[in-house]
């Protein structure tokens, strides 16, 4: 690996990682409305959901590239409805205890896998900006597979800080006219959240 090169890849990586996004609106809805260890649960299918694409982008960038525009729009636009649709169920389901979202682990999971493979804040970022951090002078397999895996930690350490800080700040909502407000809440920021995604436009 060149240092000064994946030293700025990992700069730029937590920037984007940080900076919210459909991942992140997901995993504090499920945290706020259903606890820590639910939340968890959804970052486990997202961190699934980056290592698959990250590789998918990593090893296939000429494909990437030649179909980026159907690509993004494809994503960004099943990622919305996607997002608009757990909002409106939480709205539908505001106080009634699970905040319009099933209680099974494997629905979360699967729930948190989709948002972040339909996710194109991670497709454009990283199509556009890995070449640009490989070294021609050595193998660009490895500083691939070194990139993705630096990514993906990154990105699950991040979700699992707002899984927890999110799951902990629920105890507050646990009344009932309480939890009614943070379901509607919860569903108002999806919405929001897939209206964004829905706006988002490629950069070329």
């Amino acid at each position: 690996m060149n240092p000064e090169l994946f030293t700025a890849f990992v700069l730029i990586t937590i920037v984007l990682i940080i900076t919210p996004g459909p991942i992140v609106t997901l995993i504090i809805a499920t945290g706020a409305t259903q606890g820590p260890r639910a939340a968890l649960t959804t970052v486990a299918g997202t961190t699934l959901g980056n290592a698959l694409l990250l590789s998918a982008i990593a090893f296939g960038l000429d494909w990437v590239h030649g179909h980026a525009d159907l690509l993004f729009n494809a994503l960004r636009w099943t990622g919305a409805a996607y997002l608009v649709w757990l909002g409106v169920q939480a709205w539908r389901h505001a106080g009634k205890g699970d905040g319009g979202i099933p209680d099974s682990g494997r629905t979360r999971f699967m729930r948190g896998l989709f948002v972040a493979l339909s996710n194109p804040k991670t497709i454009v970022f990283f199509t556009a900006f890995l070449p640009q951090f490989i070294d021609p002078r050595l193998a660009a397999g490895p500083q691939l597979a070194a990139m993705c895996v630096v990514s993906v930690v990154l990105a699950g350490a991040s979700d699992s800080a707002w899984a927890v800080a999110s799951g902990l700040g629920r105890a507050w909502f646990l009344k009932p006219e309480r939890a009614k407000i943070l379901g509607r809440l919860s569903g108002t920021v999806l919405i929001g959240g897939g209206l964004w995604l829905s706006l988002a436009r490629r950069q070329s």
